[in-house]
């Protein structure tokens, strides 16, 4: 192997923030209140992507601190509130969700992420479907 490819892996194993691909990316959220007469299609941006992960079969010979979980995970972001139509009165017509402005990889944090696995939820609409682009 050539110096300049072993130097090149080094670096890359070491800066391994360099190779990872988290980013803001659009999705779509559906929301729905029962008492509401029609489902909201929200657009909006949340960090997804790949990010690099020190693991080894031998967890139990290392440090804690050799470890490293990292996830694509909020560096800033904030929230927008969506009015979804065709509520009574007497139900609030309002739905707050963040927007990704930037990504990171980092640790999880439980506070406003799920850090476990990606729950199996239905993520459609059973109602009449109004969009917001905002």
């Amino acid at each position: 192997m050539s110096p300049f490819f072993v130097m090149s892996l080094l670096f890359g194993l070491i800066f391994g923030q360099t190779a990872s691909l988290c980013a803001p990316s659009e999705y779509t959220i559906h929301v729905e209140k029962r008492e509401c007469a029609y489902c909201l299609a929200i657009n909006t941006t949340i960090c997804a992507g790949f990010c690099m992960t020190r693991d080894s079969n031998g967890k139990k010979l290392l440090l804690r601190s050799a470890l490293s979980q990292n996830v694509c995970t909020y560096k800033e972001m904030l929230y927008r509130t969506a009015l979804i139509p065709g509520c009574p009165h007497h139900t609030s017509p309002y739905y707050s969700y963040p927007v990704a402005v930037s990504c990171k990889c980092g640790k999880c944090n439980t506070d406003y992420s799920d850090c476990v696995r990606e729950r199996v939820r239905t993520n459609y609409c059973t109602k009449p479907q109004k969009l917001c682009n905002l």
